[in-house]
């Protein structure tokens, strides 16, 4: 029997398979992978050697699978490592072990390690230090000797200017005046010479010892790319065709390498034990446990989808031969008629369902903006003044000529525009009203999602109105005073704003049918007859 593959209890029978794998990017747990996790949590829970480690926070994930004679169970898996090692009894087994100490990656970076350890030596040793120090003196005696001679050479100037005053001086006394000028200019070229050669000597040894330090660096930089290369060959992944191929060669069409970490995730190591060890996939899930990361945003036990650019190339593959629910975020929207809330000879505003993308994007050509383009053939030039995320609805503001989007995206430009949202929160914000202040900048790991930030970050700004506090949830107002990606969505959800993320935040909280925010309000001056326009409609939820 596999000791790693979980059989599911009776109650599992009772639940309805999904006709379809679970898609990793945009997803609803399924049921079944609801009763997995909650098995995994009631295992964590009896590791008290692990509650520290898993308390500051750990992203687990589960894969419920049937076995050869069709029975129902599940894999666990952890993403990097847990308490020291890659291998526990309970969770599946990793696509590599970086950690074995018999293995390639350990013993180069040993190598590596003891190149770190001389280059240290060399940049803290005596030798460095005296030289520099040697140095030092040198340039401070240069430039003490060339000063006391540059004042005597004044001096000198001043009392020849002088004598050159007198009009008794002769002819020869003028002569021996030049002759000591010239004489002290050569004199002063002669003292820099003598210094810059013991300079020069000081420098070349100076610099044979930095030569020493940047080889060695240069060594250690080439045994790190090469060793990168060089494991990535070592984690070879499945996909339910049986094709086997290495990372290298899963992100060579990206035209990269792998980043670091990559293959160490939940997703890679679930399908790649049951591929492996012949089980069929039927769902999976990965959720997290313990603390938010510092600047991220982690609930415990809320489920997250796989991340974009260590996973998605590698899941991509290892996907292909199942049949795999479709990506809601890469599905065009039912067509319906546009929702138009405003409307002019210059401009238009829409109220953009939720799951319709503003303008096309790379893996989805529909959108609002070409909806709006064949519906208003007339509109010419730049004619989207903002955006909204592809799962907010709401108001989107159309120019119908280059000279109306110019005005409004001043407008937009010296925060003069006003936008209300209205958002359902998943918990209870006790705060009547107040202010979020928290800089964001991009999870370059993982986009699309935002991170808190405070050294590099850019400053983001909402203030806040509690509307409704009921059955656990609160309706609140937003308003963003900084116009910054994610923003509502990251201030709500973020430990340090005000902790509850909005209900159906695939990113940030917990899927739901639809991202529960919703753009309700505009206020602009309109650009043709400088009036103050205000355009309102209600959220459907």
């Amino acid at each position: 029997m596999n000791e790693k593959f979980h059989l599911l209890g009776s109650e599992a029978m009772a639940v309805e398979l999904p006709q379809q794998f679970t898609c990793p990017y945009c997803y609803e747990p399924h049921p079944l992978a609801l009763m997995a996790v909650e098995r995994v949590q009631q295992y964590v829970a009896t590791r008290g050697d692990w509650a520290d480690e898993l308390g500051a926070g750990k992203m687990l994930g589960v894969l419920v699978a049937k076995d050869e004679t069709g029975r129902l169970g599940f894999l666990a898996a952890f993403s990097g490592n847990l308490a020291g090692s890659v291998h526990h009894d309970f969770f599946v087994s990793p696509v590599y072990d970086l950690l074995d100490p018999q293995g390639e990656f350990k013993r180069v970076e040993a190598e590596i390690t003891a190149i770190n350890h001389e280059v240290e030596r060399l940049e803290r040793s005596p030798e460095l230090a005296a030289l520099l120090k040697r140095e030092a003196t040198a340039r401070q005696s240069m430039a003490e000797e060339t000063a006391a001679f540059k004042a005597i050479m004044a001096e000198h100037k001043l009392s020849r200017d002088q004598r050159r005053q007198d009009p008794d001086v002769t002819p020869a006394e003028l002569e021996e005046l030049l002759n000591q000028s010239r004489f002290e200019k050569a004199e002063l070229k002669r003292i820099r010479q003598r210094h810059d050669e013991k300079l020069r000597e000081i420098s070349e040894e100076i610099s044979a010892f930095y030569q020493r330090i940047e080889t060695l660096k240069a060594r250690r930089k080439a045994m790190s790319e090469a060793l990168q290369e060089c494991i990535f060959r070592l984690f070879v992944v499945s996909n339910a065709r049986g094709e086997r191929r290495d990372l290298v060669e899963v992100f060579r069409p990206l035209g990269t390498l792998p980043p670091a970490g990559a293959g160490e995730c939940c997703a890679p190591r679930l399908l790649n034990y049951a591929y492996n060890n012949g089980l069929q996939p039927v769902c999976m899930a990965e959720f997290w446990h313990g603390a938010s990361p510092v600047g991220e945003v982690r609930h415990q036990g809320h489920f997250y989808p796989a991340c974009r650019s260590k996973c998605k190339p590698i899941l991509d593959f290892m996907l292909q031969g199942l049949d795999v629910e479709n990506n809601p975020m890469e599905t065009a929207t039912a067509a319906t008629d546009l929702d138009v809330i405003y409307d002019d000879q210059w401009l238009t505003v829409l109220n953009k369902p939720s799951g319709m993308l503003s303008v096309p994007g790379k893996q989805l050509e529909d959108s609002l903006q070409t909806r709006y383009q064949e519906a208003f053939p007339e509109a010419v030039g730049p004619i989207v003044v903002h955006r909204l995320d592809q799962e907010t609805s709401g108001h989107v503001m159309f120019a119908k000529d280059k000279a109306t989007h110019k005005a409004l995206q001043q407008q937009f430009e010296d925060h003069t525009i006003k936008k209300r949202y209205i958002a359902l929160l998943d918990g209870i914000v006790t705060k009547d009203e107040g202010i979020i202040n928290l800089p964001l900048m991009a999870d370059i790991e993982d986009r699309p999602r935002q991170r808190v930030d405070f050294a590099d970050g850019k400053p983001a700004v909402t203030r806040y109105r509690v509307l409704e506090r009921k059955d656990g949830r609160t309706r609140i107002a937003l308003e963003p005073l900084t116009g910054r990606t994610h923003q509502l969505r990251v201030h709500c959800s973020h430990p340090l704003g005000l902790n509850c993320p909005i209900v159906g935040d695939r990113l940030y909280g917990r899927a739901a049918d639809r991202l529960m925010l919703h753009a309700a309000r505009i206020i602009f001056i309109h650009p043709a007859t400088g009036k103050p326009i205000t355009v309102e409609s209600p959220p459907d939820f």
